[in-house]
């Protein structure tokens, strides 16, 4: 969690020893003062870029599949045949790794967060994303071995989303602050990262630069886009709106130990006072008592009372409770990263020619990010099935069948398995569904989640789907690489 989502934290100011005290939530009910307001929704704004540049990693070196093959090619001509010498299995690796620092640093949140500010985790992720973004650009017109190349790349991938991780995390905690549609922008501008990666790498397909230099000029892409989002969150603490929802804990944190103090000093004021007549004139001074002042204090007492009272499950209970959305969103993304994209990638046209070069940018990357973009946009519209119904969990299962059906598909080069899919229209209709099912189901999953709880357990339910999500993507990757070898 972030260090400054500390809002369920009730930290206490003592005034006098048989007083009252105050919690730092019920002051803020007291003052009720207005918001002021996103001006030019540029605190939207910034948040669509911040959850863009949150995953410009994973998808910008997905889909620059072709490029690092072209790069490890270890193909070979020998009496009329190809001849593979070595197979890196470039893609698998890539899922892979991409994956496993995201379960990690689920897993290390607890411990990492609170030790290290939120401005230096984000800040900090971002310079050392750009930086490693930076490298992989200037390897492309570097000539390296292919096995040091293969290492470098690994090497780059996995900390490069190991930062991501970080950052996402950060940032999922930084944004719970705000209102929650900031949330649902925020997860827009995600769905959106891989869907520009894809329209990037056209762009320098389209180019009539030479290989060489159209990767490089995709690869300065994300360092641009690093580079903004970076700025974008520097002049976030500058805006109005964000400074209040962003720092009003320890705004008000402050105002009301002030206030509380000046209270403080003015009744022990009265009562030395009160003291000093007494003893000069032999009668207390009476003072007189505000009504109202009771009032609000009994209040404030009553509120204390109530957030005492409300303790929460612990993490058991929680999943008892969620334990089946847990199981869809792990089931989904194990599907979905088990072939897409180590096994999509490896699909031929059935049309050669130009077409060949754009066939996998369109047919596999930008029909796949697009539409698991409208799957996760159909559930502000449609909500089916319902969060108790088994048929939920059912459905999420048979998304199993697109395994097979993606396998079947012209994927080249194959051992063991026909090809019954070969036309593209084919291939690209079972992505379509792949995708769209995948980012409803997915979408559905984390919504529900918080709902089948108390509202006090919600942050928990949160944490666990984080984990099963990171848990689902990471089980998909492994389970790539049989997969790919069976076709």
């Amino acid at each position: 969690m972030s260090a400054c989502s500390d809002a369920s934290v009730h930290m206490l100011v003592v005034i006098r020893p048989n007083c009252y005290s105050f919690t730092r939530t019920s002051y803020i009910r007291m003052k009720g003062t207005g918001a002021p307001q996103d001006r030019g929704c540029l605190v939207g704004i910034i948040f669509f870029i911040l959850g863009l540049g949150t995953l410009l990693p994973w998808n910008f070196f997905m889909t620059a599949s072709l490029y690092f093959q072209g790069r490890l090619n270890t193909t070979e001509w020998s009496n009329g045949t190809v001849v593979i010498q070595k197979e890196y299995y470039f893609n698998n690796w890539m899922t892979l790794l991409s994956q496993l620092p995201l379960l990690l640093f689920t897993l290390l949140n607890s411990f990492l967060y609170p030790r290290i500010s939120e401005s230096i985790r984000i800040a900090g992720s971002l310079v050392f994303i750009l930086l490693l973004f930076v490298l992989t650009a200037v390897l492309v017109k570097v000539p390296m071995e292919m096995d040091l190349f293969f290492s470098v790349t690994m090497a780059t991938i996995w900390f490069i989303n190991s930062f991501g991780a970080v950052l996402q995390g950060s940032l999922f905690g930084l944004v719970g602050q705000l209102p929650q549609k900031y949330s649902a922008v925020f997860m827009s501008g995600q769905g959106l990262a891989g869907t520009f990666a894809a329209i990037a790498m056209l762009l320098a397909i389209g180019s009539d630069a030479d290989s060489e230099s159209a990767a490089l000029g995709y690869f300065i892409t994300p360092c641009v886009g690093t580079l903004v989002t970076l700025f974008s969150y520097l002049l976030l603490p500058r805006l109005d709106f964000a400074q209040y929802h962003l720092n009003k804990s320890t705004k008000y944190e402050e105002g009301t130990t002030d206030e509380l103090l000046k209270e403080s000093s003015t009744a022990e004021g009265g009562k030395q006072n009160g003291h000093a007549n007494g003893s000069a004139g032999g009668s207390p001074v009476k003072t007189e008592e505000d009504p109202d002042a009771d009032k609000t204090k009994c209040a404030i007492l009553t509120l204390e009372q109530d957030n005492k009272g409300e303790a929460k499950a612990s993490i058991i209970e929680v999943f008892r409770k969620i334990w089946k959305m847990a199981f869809c969103v792990t089931f989904v993304f194990t599907v979905t990263l088990s072939v897409f994209p180590a096994v999509t990638v490896d699909v031929r046209t059935s049309f050669p020619g130009n077409w060949e070069r754009y066939f996998i940018s369109v047919c596999c990357f930008l029909t796949f990010n697009i539409n698991d973009w409208l799957g996760r946009t159909v559930t502000t519209l449609i909500r089916w099935p319902r969060k108790e119904s088994n048929l939920f969990p059912a459905l999420v299962v048979s998304r199993v069948l697109f395994i097979p059906l993606l396998m079947l598909c012209n994927v080249q080069s194959r051992s063991y398995l026909p090809v019954y899919f070969s036309h593209d229209a084919a291939f690209t209709i079972i992505m379509c569904l792949f995708s769209v099912s995948s980012g409803y189901f997915v979408c559905l999953s984390m919504s529900y989640a918080p709902q089948l709880v108390e509202p006090k357990d919600a942050e928990t339910a949160g944490a666990l789907m984080t984990f099963f999500l990171a848990l689902g993507l990471s089980i998909g990757a492994a389970l790539s690489f049989p997969l790919r070898a069976l076709v």
